[in-house]
């Protein structure tokens, strides 16, 4: 079995040369082992050995779908960078706290997003809250397509409240922002946007697997949950005691991704995760 920077190099290298073939770009980035794969043949190679593992039966694990995931996003959406440059190394130390939710003890009364808009934001808007309740409140994440299966109101009554999972390295939505600015809250350690640093491309929400990047269209500026400084009012809020604020455990693996992310990384950052992840 290749190891996690192999096969994101693979991945990188074959998307890449399909991009340019289409005329996306004139520029050509190095493939495995640094050498420069410029015949059609070698084209035609990495591309065949990347699709063949996507279309296997390789289970993947967390770590290898959020690289694989991004070597192709990158690869296909990326490219018109030029020239090299040096792209600092984006580690962020882990959080210190998350908040857990308890989906047999939820109501669906949605306190907690107006509750999380009016303290941090000023205004009652459920829809930029960091915790997602409405998008599933009548058939669950998987909405109709859950058939029979449901959850919801209208499946099986039960509610799944949608919390930031506090990612810990490599975190998607701060890989993805282009001005790197989702950085850590000195009190927490929860990622947080920074609002001098955000230009509103919207990057951060294609790279979540959880869709859990909210949008301010007032400010045009990205938000996300920073745990309220430790104090989350949305745990406040609840009614029924379905959430709760505990320490920073890893919940990546077990909550399934609800979409594929289609973020644009640069390709030089990207080389940089790559190389880092093959020592």
């Amino acid at each position: 079995m290749e190891k996690d920077g192999d096969i994101a190099a693979n991945i990188l290298t074959a998307v890449t040369f399909l991009h340019t073939s289409q005329g996306k770009t004139d520029q050509y980035y190095r493939g495995r082992k640094g050498k420069k794969m410029s015949s059609e043949n070698q084209k035609d190679q990495v591309l065949e050995k990347a699709l063949n593992f996507t279309n296997s039966s390789h289970s993947l694990s967390r770590r290898e779908f959020l690289i694989m995931t991004g070597g192709i996003i990158v690869a296909v959406s990326a490219l018109e960078a030029r020239g090299a440059k040096e792209v600092p190394v984006i580690i962020l130390d882990q959080a210190e706290g998350l908040i857990l939710a308890d989906a047999t003890k939820c109501v669906g009364c949605r306190r907690c997003e107006l509750a999380c808009t009016e303290f941090n934001d000023g205004k009652a808007s459920p829809t930029m809250a960091r915790i997602k309740i409405g998008r599933n409140l009548n058939f669950g994440p998987k909405g109709l397509q859950a058939g029979q299966r449901a959850q919801g109101n209208w499946g099986n009554g039960l509610i799944i409240q949608d919390l930031c999972k506090q990612c810990p390295h490599p975190v998607p939505c701060a890989n993805a922002c282009p001005n790197d600015a989702i950085v850590l809250s000195p009190s927490t350690n929860a990622r947080v946007v920074d609002l001098n640093k955000c230009t509103g491309c919207k990057m951060c929400q294609r790279a979540c697997p959880w869709e859990m990047m909210s949008f301010d269209s007032d400010t045009d500026k990205a938000t996300k949950c920073f745990l309220c400084e430790g104090n989350p009012k949305c745990v406040e809020a609840c009614p029924s005691g379905a959430l709760s604020y505990v320490a920073w455990r890893d919940l990546t693996d077990k909550v399934p991704p609800r979409v594929a992310p289609t973020a644009v990384v640069s390709p030089e950052k990207a080389q940089t995760c790559i190389d880092c992840h093959r020592k």
